[in-house]
């Protein structure tokens, strides 16, 4: 019987791989924060997440194999999930397009080979927990995100006990005050009820019509687009304009910098255009 919870999958597949691939490290980055209900990281090396797709709610199993990746998955949306895994797990990626420059990189690159770009294909799972990590600390928005996903959502499919992210309808409805009891003030939950309501103009479209209609949401930004296109595009050139920490990472790696600003951040990294986002995930990836 394959009903959700059942340990019977909806769908299977063995994609072979013929390059190192490291799991843990690609698909990291879905994650927000270790208490994320929607993935979650087995010791093993078995790795499950939950979705929502087009044919509805999915939860995806994926483990290594000697020569290939099993994946697994529960619920409506299994087939299309299965058919959306090489992508997910970065086999669509194209990391030899890289060409490092710095001795640093080339020995991350050397040391990290398996590092790849996820490709998610789906916006609001990664923009809501970004507009919720706008100018708060981690802390802070990871338990606004589980409250969310708490008051709005459900179980998802399948025999992980993982939580779905909310729906678009539901989020865009849900009034102010709801927002405030979980410490989200006004101007982000304006911003998220703004990016649901135009969800259905954001998923399954190319990357530059998404990110044209992305930055026509008033307080959507570059540091909150590169959070989505890397995770949800696998943008390779999608670097965190903005961010607290990551200029000061970039400058201290090829610099010996201890301190940044955007547009230094952006003259060192100005040889790897169209692959900067590539070198601050290979950055963080070696926890420099």
């Amino acid at each position: 019987m394959n009903a959700a919870g059942s340990p019977t999958p909806d769908a299977e597949a063995l994609i072979p791989l013929t390059l190192p691939l490291d799991l843990r490290r690609t698909l990291w980055p879905l994650a927000h924060g270790t208490g994320d209900p929607t993935i979650r990281f087995d010791p093993d090396g078995t790795i499950w997440r939950a979705s929502r797709t087009a044919q509805g709610p999915v939860t995806i199993q994926v483990r290594a194999k000697p020569g290939a990746v099993r994946v697994r998955a529960w619920g409506p949306g299994a087939t299309t999930a299965i058919a959306d895994a090489a992508a997910l797990i970065g086999l669509e990626d194209d990391p030899d397009a890289f060409v490092p420059h710095h001795p640093l990189l080339t020995e991350l690159q050397a040391r990290l080979p398996g590092l790849r770009l996820p490709r998610t294909g789906r916006i609001l799972e990664a923009l809501l927990p970004a507009i919720l990590e706008q100018k708060v600390t981690g802390i802070e928005a990871r338990r606004a995100y589980r409250g969310l996903i708490r008051r709005l959502s459900e179980p998802a499919p399948g025999p992980a006990g993982l939580w779905l992210s909310p729906p678009a309808a539901r989020l865009a409805a849900l009034p102010y005050f709801e927002f405030h009891r979980l410490g989200v003030e006004r101007r982000r939950a304006e911003v998220i009820r703004r990016a649901a309501a135009e969800a259905s103009r954001l998923e399954g479209r190319s990357s530059e019509a998404t990110y044209a209609r992305m930055r026509a949401i008033p307080g959507i930004g570059p540091w909150t687009l590169a959070e989505v296109g890397r995770v949800a595009f696998g943008d390779p050139d999608a670097v965190s304009v903005g961010d607290f920490h990551v200029p000061n990472l970039v400058a201290w790696a090829l610099a010996g910098e201890p301190r940044a600003d955007d547009a230094r951040m952006l003259e060192l990294l100005e040889p790897y255009c169209g692959q900067r986002g590539r070198v601050q995930r290979l950055l963080e990836a070696a926890g420099l």
